[in-house]
């Protein structure tokens, strides 16, 4: 009211004097006024914790029980009596009135009652399917406990166990069966406004291979991360599985598998109907980010080469785990005492050729080429090794494209150890889920070599890391710096506690890096690049659909992942956390978008910002970010004549 009064003095033909008296009023009375608006929030009742304050009501199509059905809508017993009335469900539900916070009470009791993790899954799911505000919710306010439930490595099984959990619809499946019908069937989906989809064929499923349609508990989970660290609304992400079959023998003859029952599709087939599904869908969502999740190694990269330039898509598995990887890296280059801008003087070993290997590669070269090296100068610091050993150009013809840019002209072949010793890296990248890789000779020659180490073994589970906290801090005498895919309890030794980081979302993902001395190891498994990327993947895909980015540039994930170093405070350096705790993810997000965003104005990409939201990004960004509380609900009505 106050404002109001305010722009009616100013348009006054006696302004001046108008605006002179509100001003003495306001010096001499509007404190108090202040005071008597500050809400004091009540403890009983129905009101309970909730504010009545303003808050602009959302208009719902449907009422009745529908509304109950309905999970974006419906607020279960947190329903006010009023809302029951006007939405005609009063009688529907138990009398007594609950609020958000005693129906967080609750569920957290019965999560926390259970010992088996895909237990809490389920219950988890189950208040997803019926009232996602209340999810979100729980998400937000506990996401270090809820990540791993939802996510890896609670979600493998929850993949595994599809079909025989299957209880309601959620996302969209894509078969040969619909050639020719997809640019009508994506109206099928009742959203109009779709700002991110999550997509995957299911053939390489975590670290559990082939799993088909049972595939779809990846983007389900990925995108709950969108929604709760990411700030993107419910209704604006979409779940899609491209069912082209399976090769794995036991669900082919599964009675109770719910995919195509027929070998995969390959060749033409296969890419032509990948293709429909993406011209449909941007012919629906013109700005619509569309992120490949869990394609097998063969598909991965021809997928992302194809559409990257001309979509806005990107592959999580390999750009995403890139570019958190990097951040990592220049978080730990920052512990070391040395500039973000010193990565170019780094001797990097990738131990695994694979898609997240090679991915992560590509990123870190690209950023030494954005910190000014010459691609020559940058290629020469990497050290690519698979199963057959040192990539070398004498296998260029059984390569990809990719794997032959990494390619070295001597010793090719040469096994890991004997790299190690030969050439004193300065990162191990190990990219395989080999347990144990890293042996005690292959640790000590580093520390042997490098004055200052720092091991990342991101190998998920524990039996794939390719070592364990307690053996890299006894090889290298605790002088490193470690972070894992895979939780380790705290080390004790010579009367200092190290505590391992886990860069994942597994549990406690958060990057806790105990350092005396550094140097940088970093692996990889098919688990880790899901769990390590939600760092980077929320606030990336936050930041492109806001401001309307027709692409995602090799620079916007080189902005990223430097945000999201420097976002580490000096105190989390000084005890040698190279990533921030996950209880700030939503304020990563916020400031990986507004990275992007700026990223975005200067490649002309950011088609759908004004000059005011250019002036303050910052605000901007929060102010769009989903919130997940309760708003009062009313009937939308149509007026006809």
């Amino acid at each position: 009211m106050a404002s109001r009064l305010l722009s009616k003095a100013a348009t006054h033909k006696n302004a001046p004097s108008s605006l002179s008296t509100l001003r003495h009023f306001s010096s001499s009375k509007d404190s108090g006024l202040k005071e008597q608006l500050v809400e004091k929030i009540d403890t009983e009742g129905e009101w309970a914790y909730c504010s009545k304050n303003f808050m602009a009501p959302l208009q719902v199509p449907v009422r009745g029980v529908d509304i109950l059905t309905n999970p974006l809508y419906n607020k279960g017993t947190a329903f006010k009596s009023g809302e029951r009335d006007r939405l005609r469900i009063r009688g529907l539900l138990p009398p007594r009135k609950a609020n958000m916070k005693t129906q967080q009470e609750r569920i957290l009791k019965a999560i926390r009652q259970e010992t088996s993790d895909i237990r809490k899954n389920i219950i988890l799911e189950d208040v997803h399917d019926r009232n996602e505000t209340l999810y979100h919710r729980i998400l937000v306010d506990h996401m270090e406990e809820m990540a791993p439930l939802i996510y890896t490595p609670t979600v493998g099984q929850a993949c595994k166990e599809f079909g025989m959990r299957f209880r309601r619809p959620r996302g969209m499946y894509f078969t040969e069966e619909d050639r020719g019908h997809m640019a009508a069937m994506v109206y099928n989906w009742p959203h109009k406004d779709v700002h991110v989809i999550c997509v995957t064929d299911g053939s390489r499923i975590l670290g559990l291979g082939d799993l088909g349609a049972n595939g779809m508990g990846i983007p389900i989970g990925k995108l709950s991360l969108y929604c709760a660290a990411g700030g993107i609304a419910p209704h604006r992400v979409l779940p899609v599985v491209i069912d082209v079959g399976t090769d794995n023998e036991e669900l082919l003859e599964d009675d109770f598998y719910l995919g195509v029952q027929k070998k995969r599709l390959k060749g033409a087939k296969y890419y032509q109907l990948v293709d429909e599904f993406m011209q449909a869908v941007r012919h629906r969502y013109p700005n619509v980010l569309v992120q490949f999740e869990d394609f097998s190694s063969d598909k991965a990269q021809i997928l992302l080469n194809h559409y990257r330039h001309n979509h806005l898509c990107f592959n999580d598995d390999i750009q995403g785990t890139g570019a958190t990887t990097l951040a990592g890296v220049l978080g730990a280059l920052r512990a070391k005492g040395e500039e973000v801008h010193d990565l170019g003087k780094q001797r990097i070993v990738i131990a695994g050729a694979g898609s997240a290997g090679i991915g992560v590669a590509q990123v870190l070269m690209q950023a030494m080429i954005e910190q000014g090296r010459t691609p020559e100068e940058a290629k020469d610091c990497f050290f690519v090794v698979d199963a057959n050993g040192l990539l070398g150009v004498e296998n260029n013809d059984s390569l990809s494209q990719e794997q032959g840019e990494f390619t070295r002209t001597e010793d090719g072949g040469m096994p890991l150890d004997e790299v190690v010793k030969k050439y004193k890296p300065t990162m191990l990248l190990g990219m395989t889920g080999v347990g144990g890789l890293f042996t005690e000779e292959i640790i000590r020659d580093m520390a042997t070599n490098c004055e200052r180490p720092v091991l990342f073994p991101l190998s998920n589970p524990t039996i794939k890391a390719e070592c364990t906290a307690e053996q890299a801090f006894e090889w290298t005498n605790g002088k490193c710096i470690f972070a894992s895919g895979s939780p380790f309890d705290p080390v004790s030794m010579d009367g200092k506690t190290f505590y391992p980081t886990q860069c994942n979302n597994s549990k406690y993902l958060y990057a806790f890096v105990t350092c005396i001395n550094y140097q940088i190891i970093i692996s990889n498994s098919p688990l880790m690049h899901n769990a390590l990327a939600v760092y980077i993947f929320p606030g990336l895909g936050l930041g492109a659909s806001l401001c309307g980015a027709e692409r995602v540039s090799d620079k916007m994930l080189y902005v990223a992942a430097e945000a999201l170093a420097n976002f580490v405070t000096d105190e989390d350096l000084e005890v040698g956390k190279v990533f921030p705790p996950l209880n700030q993810i939503r304020d990563v997000s916020r400031r990986v978008a507004v990275a992007v965003i700026q990223q975005a104005l200067k490649e002309g990409q950011a088609s759908k910002l004004n000059g005011k939201d250019i002036d303050d990004l910052e605000t901007f960004v929060e102010k769009k970010m989903y919130d997940p509380v309760y708003v009062p609900l009313v009937e939308k009505k149509e007026i006809t004549i």
